[in-house]
């Protein structure tokens, strides 16, 4: 995944769920790898089924904000970062990532902040 083999990483990952279908994690991994291709709609969709599994799963929360935010539909991200920082306070970096995430949608609606 990390090498960019992006195919050979999602088949990977695709084996880990037809082995494990109720492993959470090997959902998470599979929604990255696609995320990291640019596949944003079979990221969001993976997503979804890591939190069926799982619904406190900030990094599937907080992946669906990073996927939003791409897709420059910031109010989304934005509700989604937050629903991750409820689950883990302890995110800085979520945190800058709203702060900037508001800016542009208030831009994005005419108005500043």
């Amino acid at each position: 995944m990390q090498s960019g083999r992006h195919e050979e990483a999602v088949a990977t990952f695709s084996e880990v769920i037809r082995r494990k279908p109720v492993f959470a994690e090997g959902w998470n991994k599979r929604a990255t790898v696609h995320y990291l291709a640019g596949d944003y709609q079979r990221s969001l969709a993976d997503c979804e089924e890591v939190l069926k599994r799982n619904p406190f799963h900030f990094g599937a929360l907080s992946g669906y904000g990073q996927i939003y935010f791409r897709l420059e539909q910031y109010d989304k991200a934005i509700a989604y970062w937050r629903r991750a920082l409820e689950v883990n306070p302890n995110m800085p970096g979520v945190e800058s990532n709203i702060r900037n995430a508001e800016e542009l949608l208030a831009k994005q609606r005419g108005r500043a902040i």
